[in-house]
């Protein structure tokens, strides 16, 4: 059940990604939404899950829409796996901590993907920090927003049962 719900995470958030980016000035988005996927993933799953997740969703998003496969699906692994082994060894389940661990994932994807891009002679990037710090604010404030609403989701559902009135 799971892997069906990462899967459908990943799946929902490559199409927002996808869709979104031609709306956008410049055709690419300040926000990642594959990235707060697989964060949410590892927040909620572990190490493990985190990684494939990472996996998955980097080489699904790599094949869409960059030249060169793998690149994003390593960054993102390595930061599901991250991400994971945190979640799993510290309480982040605060908003604060969770904040916290959304920004450090964006600052690290960002340093993975322009290092290995730089690394193997691709692509050089003239001082990102400020579209870092600007993709690191969004993906918080998405992330965020995210865990609000799938953690308030089955309060509502109760809610709306308990108040549905009796047939008579």
């Amino acid at each position: 059940m799971r892997a069906a719900g990462a899967l459908i995470a990943i799946a929902l958030a490559l199409a927002l990604q996808t869709t979104l980016a031609r709306f956008v000035v410049g055709g690419s988005t300040p926000i990642d939404l594959v990235l707060v996927a697989v964060v949410y993933v590892a927040l909620t799953s572990g190490a493990t899950s985190g990684m494939l997740a990472g996996s998955v969703a980097g080489l699904i998003q790599d094949a869409l829409a960059s030249p060169i496969i793998g690149v994003g699906g390593l960054a993102k692994s390595i930061v599901g796996f991250a991400v994971g082994a945190i979640g799993q060894q510290f309480i982040v389940t605060a908003a604060i901590p969770r904040l916290l661990v959304f920004m450090a994932a964006t600052g690290a994807h960002a340093v993975l993907f322009q290092g290995l891009y730089v690394a193997l002679g691709l692509r050089t990037f003239t001082s990102p920090w400020a579209a870092v710090a600007t993709q690191a604010l969004g993906n918080t404030v998405v992330g965020m927003v995210a865990f609000a609403a799938v953690e308030s989701f089955p309060g509502v559902m109760e809610r709306r049962r308990m108040t549905r009135r009796p047939k008579v």
